[in-house]
C-alpha cells in the first residue's frame, strides 16, 4: 500500500474535476522524469538501487527546473505550463525509448518489464525505505495543505489570504517529485493510481477538493486490488501497471462519456 504514489498528486495544486483536467494533471506528472532519471542509472554497469533511486530523484528534479523555468515568464502560468509540460514529456518519452533500444537484450528486457510499473520481488528492505523517506515527507505535506486549498480557490483569493503563490508552487512541485521519485526509483512507474485514486475519494467523501488521507487509502487499495488480479487472473503473473493502465483506460472512458453526456 505505501508503494501508491497518488499522495503526490493531491500535493501539486489543481482544480481537477473534469477530464480535460485530469489530462492536463497527468501529463505534467513527476513519473516521466524520475523514470528517465532511475532508468539512466539502471542501465549503467554497476547501477543497483541505490543508483537508480538518486537518479529517480535528480532526474525529476532536474527535469522540473527545467519545466518551471521554461514556463516562467513574469509568474507561472497554467497554460504555458502545461505546453512545456506536454514538450518536455514527449522529449523524456523518446529519450527512454531510446536509452532501452541502445541497451544489451537483458538490460533492456529488465527496464521495460521495470518501466511498466511492478511490484514483483519487492522485500520488506524496499518497504521500509519507501516508509522512511515518505513519513520524513509527510510534515511538510501537512505544512502545505492549507495554501495548497487556497490556491485551489484562484491566485486572487489566495494572494489575498496571504498565501505566496509562487513560493508555494514551487515547494508542492518539488515535494510532489521527492515523493513520486521514491516510490518509482522502487516499483517502477505504476500508472493512472494517482490520477484516478483522489477523482474517487473525492467522491467517496463529498469533499469540494481533493482529500489526501481519502486518496491515499483508495490508492493504496486500487494497487492491492491490481497487483492481485495482476498476480492471480491469468495464466503467468503480470506487471501491476498493465493492470492500473487498463483500468485507469476504462475509468477515463467512462469520465468522458459522462462528460459528453452532461455537456
Amino acid at each position: 500500500m505505501i508503494a501508491n504514489d497518488e499522495l503526490h498528486f493531491g500535493v501539486f495544486p489543481a482544480r481537477a474535476s473534469g477530464p480535460a483536467n485530469l489530462v492536463r494533471l497527468h501529463t505534467l506528472g513527476a513519473k516521466p522524469r524520475s523514470y528517465s532519471g532511475a532508468l539512466v542509472a539502471m542501465l549503467i554497469p554497476g547501477g543497483g538501487q541505490q543508483e537508480m533511486g538518486v537518479g529517480a530523484v535528480l532526474g525529476g528534479l532536474v527535469t522540473a527546473a527545467i519545466v518551471y523555468f521554461l514556463a516562467w515568464k513574469n509568474g507561472i502560468q497554467g497554460f504555458r505550463l502545461i505546453i512545456v509540460g506536454i514538450g518536455v514529456s514527449a522529449m523524456l518519452g523518446a529519450f527512454n525509448l531510446w536509452l532501452i533500444r541502445q541497451a544489451d537484450l537483458p538490460a533492456a528486457l529488465a527496464a521495460a518489464i521495470w518501466g511498466a510499473g511492478t511490484l514483483n520481488g519487492l522485500g520488506q528492505a524496499d518497504v521500509n525505505l519507501v516508509a522512511a523517506v515518505l513519513l520524513a515527507l509527510m510534515p511538510l505535506t501537512i505544512v502545505l495543505a492549507r495554501p495548497m486549498r487556497q490556491l485551489e480557490l484562484g491566485d486572487d483569493l489566495a494572494v489575498s489570504t496571504g498565501v505566496s503563490t509562487g513560493v508555494t508552487r514551487l515547494a508542492l512541485l518539488v515535494l510532489g517529485v521527492a515523493m513520486t521519485a521514491t516510490v518509482t526509483a522502487v516499483s517502477g512507474p505504476i500508472a493512472f493510481v494517482a490520477l484516478a485514486a483522489p477523482q474517487i475519494a473525492r467522491r467517496l467523501a463529498h469533499a469540494p477538493g481533493v482529500p489526501l488521507a481519502s486518496s491515499a487509502l483508495v490508492g493504496g487499495l486500487m494497487l492491492l486490488a491490481a497487483d492481485g488480479a495482476a498476480q492471480h487472473a491469468f495464466a503467468s503473473p503480470l506487471p501491476v501497471g498493465v493492470m492500473t493502465v487498463s483500468i485507469g483506460g476504462l475509468y477515463f472512458v467512462w469520465l468522458l462519456l459522462r462528460e459528453i453526456r452532461r455537456s
